[in-house]
């Protein structure tokens, strides 16, 4: 076919359309609803995806931590085999680093927080905040969780965490409430009832789709916090590799020496987990999983309803335009154009149909990043490109049956067709 006669042949497409503008209209919607669905969602993973990535790298690249339970696990809901394992200790920080040589810094955290049953409060003067994240740490926390980076002030040295000296590093939301414009580094604040001086501020970060971020955190030095609180026993270690480490050779050097610390025999399984920084991409990759297959199901409805309505206009089509294709036979048309001709139909339609689709799909990522800043929904370009690739299949496979049947007519029947 020349470049004149498909222009020709879109002509024809587009007048047909346009002459029955609500059937058409209504055969898109179900296009219009499948690609919307698809690139408003993939819009919201997408921008999700990106997010995550940017947080793992704050996290740490090369950042590893150990518990009593992997991540994902709710505390207060352990099962029976993580629940009976020893707890982590504060001296096993001293007893691991000899044992690991590829490790740059390695910390015990101790966490007092709402997930653990614990209630925290801070005051300044008249103001008050509630349900802040209490963790105690050594100095190389800053270290081995880049996350955790002081904007204001400093973060505490060995000599306050050898005399568990009262200092504390607060998150920019509990600063920002306590003293507002008033600057916070060396005034005195009343934590659980003891005071600390605030010697830094964190760089701002609010946290994960409204989960807690460093913005929620009050540091102080680990030394300090166990003095004020003895009752916390779950702890977990931190530590950061050393650079150009391979991480299955880290993870073997630390899983061998958890187990020469914790006194495990030869044959025992582990009873600690140890687990790296990428741990929050695996969790979101479980759970956006299920949504791409929701989403997946939802959208293939609504193109198989949209393709079904395309086959059913395209069929009606072929049947009040049976002489026409008799007349266009006749005068020296091939199959071969009349096929073209009622397939550019249906690309036409299930096309325009993509395009309306993916147009919602921005404006419900749009609506998204207004309503929800947290969640940054973002259209990428292979999305657009690929709304207009299944919608273009839409019609090339829903469309062909039509088409090759208007090619098959035979033109004597058609004349004759009333």
């Amino acid at each position: 076919m020349t470049r004149s006669e498909f222009v020709e042949n879109l002509k024809v497409s587009l007048d047909t359309l346009r002459a029955h503008k609500v059937r058409s209209g209504l055969t898109l919607l179900g296009v219009v609803i499948g690609v919307t669905s698809v690139i408003s969602v993939a819009a919201i993973i997408d921008g999700l995806n990106r997010f995550i990535a940017e947080k793992v790298e704050k996290l740490g690249s090369r950042t590893y931590f150990v518990g009593r339970f992997p991540p994902g696990n709710d505390p207060n809901r352990l099962s029976e085999k993580f629940r009976l394992r020893r707890f982590l200790q504060y001296e096993d920080a001293d007893k691991l680093r000899p044992l690991m040589p590829n490790v740059e810094a390695l910390t015990v955290i101790a966490t007092r927080a709402s997930f653990f049953g614990d209630t925290n409060e801070i005051r300044f003067e008249g103001e008050r905040v509630q349900r802040i994240i209490l963790r105690g740490a050594g100095p190389s926390y800053v270290d081995a969780i880049p996350m955790f980076s002081v904007e204001r002030g400093r973060f505490f040295n060995q000599s306050e965490q050898d005399r568990a000296a009262p200092v504390v590093v607060l998150g920019t939301a509990i600063a920002d409430s306590l003293f507002g414009n008033r600057d916070p580094i060396g005034r005195m604040v009343i934590l659980n009832g003891a005071a600390y001086e605030v010697i830094g501020v964190f760089a701002q970060d609010t946290g994960l789709l409204g989960g807690p971020g460093v913005d929620q955190f009050a540091l102080i030095p680990l030394s300090t916090y166990r003095k004020h609180n003895p009752q916390t026993k779950e702890l977990f270690i931190v530590f950061i590799a050393r650079a150009g480490v391979p991480q299955a050779q880290i993870m073997d050097e630390a899983t061998e020496a958890l187990r020469r610390v914790r006194k495990l025999t030869v044959n025992a399984p582990n009873d600690f987990e140890l687990f790296s920084s990428d741990f929050l991409s695996n969790l979101w990759n479980q759970l956006t999983s299920a949504i791409v297959i929701l989403t997946s199901v939802i959208s293939s409805i609504g193109l198989l309803v949209g393709g079904i309505g395309v086959m059913n206009i395209m069929l009606i089509s072929v049947t009040e335009r049976t002489k026409e294709i008799g007349v266009r036979k006749a005068i020296g048309a091939r199959s071969s154009d009349i096929r073209v001709q009622f397939l550019l139909e249906a690309l036409t339609l299930t096309v325009a149909g993509g395009v309306l689709g993916i147009v919602g799909g921005w404006l419900i990522a749009a609506i998204v990043r207004v309503v929800a800043p947290s969640i940054p929904a973002t259209l990428s370009t292979f999305w657009i490109v690929a709304g207009v690739a299944i919608s273009a299949a839409t019609g090339l496979f829903f469309g062909y049956y039509p088409a090759d049947r208007a090619a098959r007519l035979d033109p004597i029947v058609c004349l004759r067709y009333e």
